[in-house]
Protein backbone atom coordinates (compact mmCIF):
# COMPACT_ATOMS: atom_id res chain seq x y z
CA UNK A 1 0.00 0.00 0.00
CA UNK A 2 2.89 2.34 0.71
CA UNK A 3 4.30 1.74 -2.77
CA UNK A 4 0.87 2.29 -4.31
CA UNK A 5 0.45 5.56 -2.42
CA UNK A 6 3.88 6.72 -3.58
CA UNK A 7 3.00 5.94 -7.20
CA UNK A 8 -0.35 7.73 -6.93
CA UNK A 9 1.24 10.85 -5.46
CA UNK A 10 4.02 10.76 -8.03
CA UNK A 11 1.69 10.58 -11.02
CA UNK A 12 -0.82 13.06 -9.66
CA UNK A 13 1.99 15.56 -9.12
CA UNK A 14 3.54 14.96 -12.56
CA UNK A 15 0.15 15.08 -14.28
CA UNK A 16 -0.79 18.36 -12.60
CA UNK A 17 2.52 19.84 -13.72
CA UNK A 18 1.92 18.64 -17.29
CA UNK A 19 -1.59 20.08 -17.15
CA UNK A 20 -0.36 23.47 -15.97
CA UNK A 21 2.12 23.65 -18.85
CA UNK A 22 -0.27 22.39 -21.53
CA UNK A 23 -3.28 24.36 -20.30
CA UNK A 24 -1.31 27.60 -20.17
CA UNK A 25 0.14 27.01 -23.64
CA UNK A 26 -3.30 26.23 -25.07
CA UNK A 27 -4.79 29.35 -23.50
CA UNK A 28 -2.13 31.55 -25.06
CA UNK A 29 -2.50 29.76 -28.37
CA UNK A 30 -6.29 30.14 -28.44
CA UNK A 31 -5.98 33.85 -27.63
CA UNK A 32 -3.48 34.36 -30.47
CA UNK A 33 -5.65 32.31 -32.82
CA UNK A 34 -8.66 34.48 -32.04
CA UNK A 35 -6.62 37.64 -32.66
CA UNK A 36 -5.22 36.55 -36.04
CA UNK A 37 -8.65 35.36 -37.18
CA UNK A 38 -10.17 38.77 -36.42
CA UNK A 39 -7.23 40.44 -38.16
CA UNK A 40 -7.66 38.34 -41.31
CA UNK A 41 -11.38 39.02 -41.44
CA UNK A 42 -10.75 42.76 -41.05
CA UNK A 43 -8.06 42.76 -43.78
CA UNK A 44 -9.08 40.22 -46.48
CA UNK A 45 -6.11 41.18 -48.69
CA UNK A 46 -3.86 39.24 -46.32
CA UNK A 47 -4.92 36.03 -48.07
CA UNK A 48 -2.67 36.96 -51.02
CA UNK A 49 0.36 36.66 -48.72
CA UNK A 50 -0.46 33.00 -47.98
CA UNK A 51 2.09 31.64 -50.51
CA UNK A 52 4.89 33.77 -49.02
CA UNK A 53 3.86 32.75 -45.49
CA UNK A 54 3.86 29.09 -46.52
CA UNK A 55 7.33 29.39 -48.04
CA UNK A 56 8.65 31.10 -44.90
CA UNK A 57 7.26 28.41 -42.59
CA UNK A 58 8.56 25.66 -44.85
CA UNK A 59 12.02 27.26 -44.87
CA UNK A 60 12.11 27.57 -41.07
CA UNK A 61 11.15 23.92 -40.62
CA UNK A 62 13.74 22.90 -43.21
CA UNK A 63 16.49 24.75 -41.33
CA UNK A 64 15.65 24.14 -37.67
CA UNK A 65 12.60 21.91 -37.48
CA UNK A 66 13.21 18.77 -39.51
CA UNK A 67 13.47 16.62 -36.37
CA UNK A 68 10.05 17.80 -35.12
CA UNK A 69 8.19 18.03 -38.43
CA UNK A 70 6.57 14.65 -37.75
CA UNK A 71 4.24 16.42 -35.31
CA UNK A 72 1.61 14.16 -33.79
CA UNK A 73 3.10 11.14 -35.54
CA UNK A 74 6.44 11.83 -33.87
CA UNK A 75 4.77 11.82 -30.44
CA UNK A 76 2.95 8.55 -31.19
CA UNK A 77 6.18 6.95 -32.43
CA UNK A 78 8.01 8.04 -29.28
CA UNK A 79 5.31 6.49 -27.09
CA UNK A 80 5.49 3.19 -28.97
CA UNK A 81 9.29 3.14 -29.13
CA UNK A 82 10.91 5.75 -26.85
CA UNK A 83 14.28 6.88 -28.20
CA UNK A 84 15.00 10.52 -27.50
CA UNK A 85 13.25 13.39 -25.74
CA UNK A 86 11.12 15.50 -28.09
CA UNK A 87 12.94 18.82 -28.67
CA UNK A 88 11.36 21.73 -26.84
CA UNK A 89 11.39 23.79 -30.04
CA UNK A 90 8.47 21.71 -31.31
CA UNK A 91 6.16 23.86 -29.15
CA UNK A 92 7.08 27.36 -30.39
CA UNK A 93 7.50 26.16 -33.98
CA UNK A 94 4.04 24.61 -34.22
CA UNK A 95 2.46 27.54 -32.35
CA UNK A 96 3.99 30.15 -34.63
CA UNK A 97 3.43 28.22 -37.86
CA UNK A 98 -0.23 27.54 -37.02
CA UNK A 99 -0.89 31.19 -36.18
CA UNK A 100 0.69 32.18 -39.50
CA UNK A 101 -1.45 29.65 -41.37
CA UNK A 102 -4.61 31.13 -39.88
CA UNK A 103 -3.55 34.73 -40.29
CA UNK A 104 -3.30 34.31 -44.05
CA UNK A 105 -6.30 32.02 -44.58
CA UNK A 106 -5.12 28.40 -44.79
CA UNK A 107 -7.83 25.85 -44.00
CA UNK A 108 -6.23 24.15 -41.00
CA UNK A 109 -7.21 23.34 -37.43
CA UNK A 110 -5.79 23.69 -33.93
CA UNK A 111 -5.78 20.21 -32.33
CA UNK A 112 -2.42 19.29 -33.81
CA UNK A 113 -0.87 22.40 -32.32
CA UNK A 114 -2.27 21.85 -28.83
CA UNK A 115 -1.33 18.17 -28.79
CA UNK A 116 2.21 18.85 -30.00
CA UNK A 117 2.70 21.64 -27.48
CA UNK A 118 1.36 19.43 -24.69
CA UNK A 119 3.55 16.49 -25.67
CA UNK A 120 6.71 18.53 -26.18
CA UNK A 121 6.33 20.43 -22.91
CA UNK A 122 5.49 17.25 -20.99
CA UNK A 123 8.53 15.43 -22.36
CA UNK A 124 10.87 18.08 -20.95
CA UNK A 125 10.06 16.64 -17.52
CA UNK A 126 11.95 13.54 -18.61
CA UNK A 127 15.20 15.51 -18.27
CA UNK A 128 14.20 17.37 -15.13
CA UNK A 129 13.10 14.29 -13.14
CA UNK A 130 15.27 11.70 -14.93
CA UNK A 131 12.20 9.60 -15.79
CA UNK A 132 12.51 5.98 -16.80
CA UNK A 133 11.64 4.78 -20.32
CA UNK A 134 8.22 3.49 -19.24
CA UNK A 135 7.45 6.65 -17.28
CA UNK A 136 8.29 8.69 -20.37
CA UNK A 137 5.57 6.88 -22.33
CA UNK A 138 3.01 7.83 -19.71
CA UNK A 139 4.11 11.45 -19.47
CA UNK A 140 3.82 11.84 -23.25
CA UNK A 141 0.32 10.35 -23.21
CA UNK A 142 -0.63 12.74 -20.40
CA UNK A 143 0.67 15.64 -22.50
CA UNK A 144 -1.45 14.58 -25.47
CA UNK A 145 -4.55 14.31 -23.27
CA UNK A 146 -3.88 17.68 -21.64
CA UNK A 147 -3.42 19.43 -24.98
CA UNK A 148 -6.55 17.96 -26.52
CA UNK A 149 -8.73 18.62 -23.45
CA UNK A 150 -7.61 22.21 -22.98
CA UNK A 151 -8.03 23.30 -26.60
CA UNK A 152 -11.58 21.92 -26.95
CA UNK A 153 -12.86 22.10 -23.37
CA UNK A 154 -13.58 18.36 -23.26
CA UNK A 155 -11.65 16.72 -20.41
CA UNK A 156 -13.20 13.25 -20.67
CA UNK A 157 -12.72 13.11 -24.43
CA UNK A 158 -9.17 14.41 -24.02
CA UNK A 159 -8.31 11.72 -21.48
CA UNK A 160 -9.70 8.93 -23.65
CA UNK A 161 -8.12 10.39 -26.79
CA UNK A 162 -4.66 10.10 -25.24
CA UNK A 163 -5.36 6.45 -24.45
CA UNK A 164 -7.09 5.53 -27.70
CA UNK A 165 -5.18 7.33 -30.45
CA UNK A 166 -1.99 5.28 -30.18
CA UNK A 167 -3.25 1.97 -31.53
CA UNK A 168 -6.44 0.55 -32.98
CA UNK A 169 -7.96 -2.19 -30.87
CA UNK A 170 -6.00 -1.70 -27.67
CA UNK A 171 -5.80 0.90 -24.91
CA UNK A 172 -3.10 1.35 -22.29
CA UNK A 173 -4.82 1.28 -18.93
CA UNK A 174 -1.57 1.94 -17.06
CA UNK A 175 -1.93 5.52 -18.30
CA UNK A 176 -5.49 6.01 -17.02
CA UNK A 177 -4.55 8.11 -14.00
CA UNK A 178 -2.02 10.40 -15.73
CA UNK A 179 -4.27 10.99 -18.74
CA UNK A 180 -7.42 11.73 -16.72
CA UNK A 181 -5.71 13.96 -14.17
CA UNK A 182 -3.81 15.86 -16.87
CA UNK A 183 -6.93 16.32 -19.04
CA UNK A 184 -9.20 17.52 -16.23
CA UNK A 185 -6.65 19.88 -14.69
CA UNK A 186 -5.51 21.26 -18.08
CA UNK A 187 -9.10 22.13 -18.95
CA UNK A 188 -9.49 23.94 -15.64
CA UNK A 189 -6.20 25.77 -16.14
CA UNK A 190 -7.46 27.02 -19.49
CA UNK A 191 -10.67 28.24 -17.89
CA UNK A 192 -8.71 30.02 -15.18
CA UNK A 193 -6.80 31.86 -17.91
CA UNK A 194 -10.12 33.06 -19.30
CA UNK A 195 -10.53 30.68 -22.25
CA UNK A 196 -14.05 30.57 -23.70
CA UNK A 197 -15.08 27.59 -25.80
CA UNK A 198 -17.77 27.68 -28.49
CA UNK A 199 -21.18 26.49 -27.36
CA UNK A 200 -23.15 24.31 -29.76
CA UNK A 201 -26.87 24.10 -29.04
CA UNK A 202 -28.72 20.81 -29.45
CA UNK A 203 -32.06 21.68 -27.92
CA UNK A 204 -34.00 18.44 -28.36
CA UNK A 205 -32.78 14.90 -29.03
CA UNK A 206 -35.54 12.65 -30.42
CA UNK A 207 -36.59 9.56 -28.51
CA UNK A 208 -34.97 6.30 -29.58
CA UNK A 209 -36.99 4.48 -32.23
CA UNK A 210 -36.17 2.01 -34.96
CA UNK A 211 -36.08 4.85 -37.50
CA UNK A 212 -33.81 7.13 -35.48
CA UNK A 213 -31.37 4.27 -34.92
CA UNK A 214 -31.39 3.48 -38.64
CA UNK A 215 -30.84 7.16 -39.40
CA UNK A 216 -27.84 7.31 -37.05
CA UNK A 217 -26.47 4.11 -38.59
CA UNK A 218 -26.85 5.42 -42.14
CA UNK A 219 -25.25 8.71 -41.20
CA UNK A 220 -22.39 6.87 -39.48
CA UNK A 221 -21.59 5.02 -42.69
CA UNK A 222 -21.53 8.31 -44.62
CA UNK A 223 -19.30 9.87 -41.95
CA UNK A 224 -16.87 6.96 -42.09
CA UNK A 225 -16.56 7.08 -45.86
CA UNK A 226 -15.99 10.82 -45.69
CA UNK A 227 -13.30 10.47 -43.03
CA UNK A 228 -11.62 7.75 -45.04
CA UNK A 229 -11.65 9.88 -48.17
CA UNK A 230 -10.26 12.87 -46.30
CA UNK A 231 -7.35 10.91 -44.79
CA UNK A 232 -6.55 9.29 -48.13
CA UNK A 233 -6.68 12.62 -49.94
CA UNK A 234 -4.40 14.38 -47.45
CA UNK A 235 -1.82 11.58 -47.43
CA UNK A 236 -2.01 11.20 -51.21
CA UNK A 237 -1.45 14.89 -51.92
CA UNK A 238 1.39 15.05 -49.40
CA UNK A 239 3.13 12.09 -51.05
CA UNK A 240 2.57 13.59 -54.51
CA UNK A 241 4.07 16.93 -53.49
CA UNK A 242 7.10 15.28 -51.89
CA UNK A 243 7.72 13.28 -55.05
CA UNK A 244 7.37 16.15 -57.49
CA UNK A 245 8.52 19.15 -55.42
CA UNK A 246 11.77 18.11 -53.68
CA UNK A 247 12.47 21.50 -52.07
CA UNK A 248 10.13 21.58 -49.07
CA UNK A 249 9.40 25.36 -48.88
CA UNK A 250 8.01 25.36 -52.43
CA UNK A 251 5.22 22.95 -51.46
CA UNK A 252 3.25 25.33 -49.20
CA UNK A 253 4.14 28.16 -51.58
CA UNK A 254 2.36 26.39 -54.45
CA UNK A 255 -0.46 25.25 -52.17
CA UNK A 256 -0.84 28.81 -50.92
CA UNK A 257 -1.27 30.11 -54.46
CA UNK A 258 -4.09 27.62 -55.10
CA UNK A 259 -5.86 28.17 -51.77
CA UNK A 260 -5.58 31.98 -51.89
CA UNK A 261 -6.81 32.11 -55.49
CA UNK A 262 -9.85 29.96 -54.72
CA UNK A 263 -10.73 31.99 -51.61
CA UNK A 264 -10.44 35.35 -53.34
CA UNK A 265 -11.66 34.61 -56.87
CA UNK A 266 -14.47 32.25 -55.89
CA UNK A 267 -15.46 34.17 -52.76
CA UNK A 268 -14.81 31.05 -50.67
CA UNK A 269 -14.20 32.91 -47.43
CA UNK A 270 -16.37 30.51 -45.44
CA UNK A 271 -13.77 27.78 -46.07
CA UNK A 272 -10.76 29.71 -44.74
CA UNK A 273 -9.34 29.14 -41.27
CA UNK A 274 -11.30 27.22 -38.64
CA UNK A 275 -14.77 28.05 -39.93
CA UNK A 276 -16.40 28.09 -36.48
CA UNK A 277 -19.27 30.40 -37.59
CA UNK A 278 -20.27 27.93 -40.30
CA UNK A 279 -20.19 25.05 -37.81
CA UNK A 280 -22.51 27.00 -35.50
CA UNK A 281 -24.74 27.80 -38.48
CA UNK A 282 -25.01 24.08 -39.31
CA UNK A 283 -26.63 23.49 -35.91
CA UNK A 284 -29.32 26.11 -36.48
CA UNK A 285 -30.35 26.21 -40.15
CA UNK A 286 -29.71 24.63 -43.55
CA UNK A 287 -26.28 25.32 -45.06
CA UNK A 288 -25.04 24.78 -48.59
CA UNK A 289 -25.12 21.04 -49.37
CA UNK A 290 -21.64 21.31 -50.88
CA UNK A 291 -20.05 22.97 -47.85
CA UNK A 292 -18.60 19.73 -46.50
CA UNK A 293 -16.97 18.81 -49.82
CA UNK A 294 -15.58 22.32 -50.39
CA UNK A 295 -14.08 22.43 -46.88
CA UNK A 296 -12.58 18.97 -47.37
CA UNK A 297 -10.90 20.02 -50.62
CA UNK A 298 -9.56 23.25 -49.13
CA UNK A 299 -8.21 21.46 -46.05
CA UNK A 300 -6.59 18.69 -48.08
CA UNK A 301 -4.99 21.38 -50.26
CA UNK A 302 -3.66 23.16 -47.16
CA UNK A 303 -2.53 20.19 -45.07
CA UNK A 304 -1.31 18.14 -48.03
CA UNK A 305 1.01 20.90 -49.22
CA UNK A 306 2.59 21.46 -45.82
CA UNK A 307 0.65 24.10 -43.89
CA UNK A 308 0.68 23.49 -40.13
CA UNK A 309 -2.21 23.38 -37.69
CA UNK A 310 -4.08 20.11 -37.69
CA UNK A 311 -7.10 18.47 -39.21
CA UNK A 312 -9.59 18.07 -36.38
CA UNK A 313 -11.54 21.35 -36.42
CA UNK A 314 -11.86 21.17 -40.23
CA UNK A 315 -13.14 17.62 -39.71
CA UNK A 316 -15.70 19.02 -37.25
CA UNK A 317 -16.73 21.50 -39.96
CA UNK A 318 -16.94 18.77 -42.62
CA UNK A 319 -18.95 16.51 -40.35
CA UNK A 320 -21.36 19.15 -39.08
CA UNK A 321 -22.16 20.44 -42.57
CA UNK A 322 -22.47 16.89 -43.96
CA UNK A 323 -24.85 16.03 -41.12
CA UNK A 324 -26.80 19.19 -41.89
CA UNK A 325 -27.12 18.12 -45.53
CA UNK A 326 -28.27 14.61 -44.52
CA UNK A 327 -30.83 15.79 -41.94
CA UNK A 328 -33.76 16.37 -44.36
CA UNK A 329 -33.07 13.08 -46.14
CA UNK A 330 -33.09 11.13 -42.88
CA UNK A 331 -35.96 13.13 -41.33
CA UNK A 332 -33.87 14.14 -38.33
CA UNK A 333 -33.34 17.57 -36.71
CA UNK A 334 -30.53 19.65 -38.18
CA UNK A 335 -28.85 20.08 -34.80
CA UNK A 336 -28.81 16.36 -34.04
CA UNK A 337 -27.33 15.29 -37.39
CA UNK A 338 -24.85 18.18 -37.29
CA UNK A 339 -23.74 17.03 -33.82
CA UNK A 340 -23.37 13.42 -34.98
CA UNK A 341 -21.38 14.52 -38.01
CA UNK A 342 -19.25 16.80 -35.84
CA UNK A 343 -17.87 13.80 -33.94
CA UNK A 344 -18.57 11.05 -36.48
CA UNK A 345 -16.25 12.15 -39.28
CA UNK A 346 -13.47 12.73 -36.78
CA UNK A 347 -14.06 9.27 -35.27
CA UNK A 348 -13.57 7.67 -38.68
CA UNK A 349 -10.60 9.78 -39.73
CA UNK A 350 -8.75 9.43 -36.41
CA UNK A 351 -9.93 5.90 -35.45
CA UNK A 352 -11.04 7.15 -32.02
CA UNK A 353 -14.74 6.21 -31.61
CA UNK A 354 -14.73 6.19 -27.79
CA UNK A 355 -13.12 9.61 -27.42
CA UNK A 356 -15.55 11.04 -29.95
CA UNK A 357 -18.55 9.54 -28.14
CA UNK A 358 -17.42 11.18 -24.91
CA UNK A 359 -16.87 14.43 -26.77
CA UNK A 360 -20.43 14.36 -28.09
CA UNK A 361 -21.85 13.95 -24.58
CA UNK A 362 -19.63 16.70 -23.17
CA UNK A 363 -20.46 19.19 -25.92
CA UNK A 364 -24.08 18.33 -26.70
CA UNK A 365 -25.45 16.61 -23.59
CA UNK A 366 -25.74 13.03 -22.39
CA UNK A 367 -29.04 12.48 -24.23
CA UNK A 368 -27.22 12.21 -27.54
CA UNK A 369 -24.91 9.48 -26.23
CA UNK A 370 -26.59 6.46 -27.83
CA UNK A 371 -26.83 8.08 -31.25
CA UNK A 372 -23.27 9.40 -31.03
CA UNK A 373 -21.88 6.00 -30.04
CA UNK A 374 -23.70 4.33 -32.92
CA UNK A 375 -22.55 6.91 -35.49
CA UNK A 376 -18.95 6.93 -34.23
CA UNK A 377 -18.62 3.15 -34.10
CA UNK A 378 -20.09 2.73 -37.60
CA UNK A 379 -17.83 5.49 -38.90
CA UNK A 380 -14.81 3.80 -37.33
CA UNK A 381 -15.67 0.43 -38.84
CA UNK A 382 -16.34 1.81 -42.31
CA UNK A 383 -13.29 4.06 -42.47
CA UNK A 384 -10.77 1.22 -42.53
CA UNK A 385 -7.35 1.15 -40.92
CA UNK A 386 -6.04 4.22 -42.72
CA UNK A 387 -6.41 7.46 -40.78
CA UNK A 388 -4.97 10.94 -40.40
CA UNK A 389 -2.26 9.64 -38.01
CA UNK A 390 0.12 7.44 -39.99
CA UNK A 391 2.04 6.37 -36.87
CA UNK A 392 -1.11 4.81 -35.38
CA UNK A 393 -0.66 1.05 -35.08
CA UNK A 394 -3.13 -1.77 -35.65
CA UNK A 395 -3.17 -3.96 -32.55
CA UNK A 396 -6.51 -5.65 -33.24
CA UNK A 397 -8.15 -5.25 -36.65
CA UNK A 398 -11.50 -3.53 -36.84
CA UNK A 399 -13.25 -6.65 -38.12
CA UNK A 400 -11.34 -9.34 -36.22
CA UNK A 401 -13.25 -11.60 -33.85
Amino acid sequence: MTHLLQQLLKWVALSVLVAALAGTASAGFLWSLDWVTRTREAHPWLVWLLPIAGFAVGWVYLKVGQDVEGGNNLLIDEIHDPKTVVPLRMAPLIWGSTVISHLFGASVGREGTAVQMGGALADQLTHIFNLRREDRRLILMAGISAGFASVFGTPLAGAVFGLEVLAMGRMRYDALLPCFVAAVVADQVGLLWGVHHTHYLVSAVPAITVWTLLAATTAGVAFGLTGRGFAGGAHGLSAFMKRHVPYAPWRPFLGGIVVASVIWLAGAWRYAGLGIPVIVEAFNQPVHPWDFAAKAVMTVASIGTGFKGGEVTPLFYIGATLGNALAPLLHMPFAVLAALGFVGVFAGAANTPLACTFMAMELFGADIGVYAALACVLSYLVSGHAGIYKAQRVEVGQHET
